[in-house]
């Protein structure tokens, strides 16, 4: 039996890892859900919120923009070690606009109202968030908790720490790049065909990765 802190993307909410949550739990294993959410609330900076959400101990899983806080979590809560699913790698020093082409930091500019970006779905061309979420249930719970985050936390640079030792998951294409520089670093990889989204559409598989990773 493990224990599993799984962490979502500062630009969504927890729900993303509720269904994985409970495959584990059926499975005889401890996982969390600490939400993030709130952090965001208010004037930054962002990260030193973001990272005293999760208290939790145990085997950290990170999905997508989360990943640039594990350095920082890890030295928090003393976890053994980090699983990054689709997720960015740990970009210390470094602001998330840093590590970002020039034409999406100016959409993401673009697109901000007040200081704060639109939610995340909206982001994206009409219908997209309905091709990887067909099932109406799923997706107005994901859709639900979405934030409008502050376009502050994208120029915020990323706190420095040492890293657990760490694993790859990758789920979509979108995330070549990253999964080949964690096999650069020894890291084990593993990659399934599917989606960015697929922790609330396939928790079944992806408990059993998380399994051979934990």
């Amino acid at each position: 039996m493990s224990d599993f802190v799984l962490v979502h993307s500062p630009l969504v909410g927890p729900a993303t890892w509720r269904r994985v949550a409970a495959e584990l739990r059926s499975r005889g294993h401890r996982a969390a859900t600490p939400s993030l959410l709130s952090a965001l609330d208010g004037e930054g900076p962002y990260y030193p919120k973001l990272i005293d959400a999760v208290r939790e101990p145990g085997i950290l899983v990170v999905h997508s923009g989360a990943g640039a806080l594990v350095p920082g979590i890890a030295a928090r809560t003393h976890a053994p070690s980090a699983v990054f699913v689709d997720a960015l790698l740990p970009h210390p020093g470094r602001s998330w606009f840093d590590t970002a082409p020039e034409e999406l930091r100016k959409r993401l500019r673009d697109l901000a109202t007040e200081g704060r970006l639109p939610e995340w779905h909206k982001w994206f061309p009409p219908g997209t968030i309905e091709d990887l979420l067909p099932d109406p249930v799923i997706r107005d719970e994901f859709l639900a908790e979405l934030p409008r985050v502050p376009l502050a936390y994208f120029s915020e640079r990323v706190p420095d720490a040492d890293l657990p030792p760490s694993a790859y998951l990758q789920l979509s294409g979108a995330y070549d790049e990253e999964a080949g520089r964690a096999a650069e670093r020894g890291w084990p990889v593993e990659r399934l065909e599917s989606h960015h989204l697929a922790p609330l559409t396939a928790p079944g598989e992806i408990a059993r990765a998380l399994e051979r990773f934990g």
